[in-house]
């Protein structure tokens, strides 16, 4: 059972990316390093930061960096926000009184002023703040508080996080709301791997507070059955499709789409799903084919996929909302969909569709 939980702050509670981005690419552009793009930025980026500086710009001096780095991070700070199922998350842990602390590199300035500002502060027994390797710190933690290794996770969205786990000897938990993407949390072999903190939350209270797949490894569950989903390939007027980037996909491009839920045909469960994710109502629902999706290595976690594809049209000028699951979207002509960074069952239903005597919608009747 879990009774005590270590957090991680920056990309675990707060979304300080967008911020630590911009400073970060301030700091090169003062010692005359080009600039790195987000997604450059995330792949590069890593803990103990003083590595990442020393990749980057071995001829400048740390004290320098850190100037210039913290001169941009003050001007910007303010875009930094609560993430997505933060607050409900440390407000279920007090109600379970489970012991929450903070284990961060975070400078304690700019953890006050945005714990103060969320109202994040007074969940914690403690805050462990600017450490910069949490290797050295989370022995020291765990002794000074008493905590049962057994009973202890750690949440994290770096691999560092997850190495300063298994340095303490607790369970771990990645989420990928933060810097690190899938493929790299998945090298790290957290205990568990989920989307974000509402995912965890929901695992918790299903399992009692004890941390599913913690333990002896099992490759195979005798228990577990297929996930059946639903997903579509929409088309506005212009006969552009809608691409959207998700990073439980590896940061990869793919479609909207979601699992199909008891008593739901997959036609309801396909415009409900499409409608949470992008806020477009869809006709036209034509179906295309069913896929297999086994231990995909681009998916967050191991999972077995039925996927049943479509194709559909939203109307035209309709707006694209997206909810907290996707990065960001793009309208594209079928073509230049397939030159962009694909998942491949994405990939696979273009061609099918590419490849219909009619075009898009020519492949059957909805299911």
């Amino acid at each position: 059972m879990i009774r005590n939980i270590i957090f991680d702050w920056s990309g675990t509670l707060v979304d300080d990316l967008p911020a630590v981005w911009r400073a970060t690419n301030f700091a090169l552009g003062q010692a005359g390093v080009p600039e790195l793009s987000l997604e450059q930025f995330r792949a590069q980026f890593s803990l103990p930061f003083r590595q990442f500086y020393d990749r980057l710009m071995p001829h400048v001096p740390l004290p320098q960096l850190e100037q210039w780095f913290h001169h941009r991070f003050r001007q910007v700070q303010d875009s930094v926000t609560e993430l997505p199922h933060a607050r409900a998350f440390l407000e279920f842990c007090r109600a379970r009184q489970v012991r929450s602390f903070v284990l961060s590199t975070v400078k304690a300035e700019y953890f006050h002023t945005q714990a103060g500002r969320s109202g994040f502060e007074g969940f914690f027994e403690k805050p462990y703040l600017e450490i910069w390797d949490k290797r050295d710190k989370i022995r020291e933690l765990l002794a000074a508080h008493n905590l049962a290794t057994g009973e202890t996770l750690f949440i994290g969205d770096m691999q560092h996080d997850i190495e300063t786990a298994r340095h303490g000897g607790i369970l771990s938990c990645a989420v990928l709301t933060g810097y690190n993407g899938a493929a790299q949390l998945r090298a790290s072999q957290p205990d568990l791997i989920v989307e974000h903190l509402g995912e965890l939350r929901q695992l918790l209270e299903r399992h009692d507070m004890a941390l599913p797949g913690a333990g002896p490894r099992v490759a195979r569950r005798d228990d577990r059955r297929p996930v059946v989903t639903v997903g579509a390939l929409i088309f506005n007027a212009r006969g552009e499709v809608l691409m959207i980037r998700t990073h439980k996909w590896s940061n990869l491009w793919g479609i909207p789409g979601g699992k199909v839920k008891y008593g739901e045909s997959s036609v309801e469960a396909l415009r409900r799903e499409i409608q949470e994710e992008t806020a477009l109502d869809v006709d036209d629902i034509r179906f295309v084919l069913a896929q297999d999706c086994i231990s995909s290595p681009e998916f967050y976690r191991d999972e077995h996929f039925v996927l049943l594809n479509y194709t559909c049209r939203c109307p035209d000028g309709a707006p694209v909302t997206l909810n907290e699951e996707a990065v960001e979207f793009r309208w594209v002509s079928p073509a230049a969909a397939g030159g962009l960074p694909l998942n491949a069952p994405t990939r696979i239903l273009l061609e099918a569709v590419a490849g219909a005597p009619a075009g898009p919608g020519a492949a059957g009747a909805a299911p």
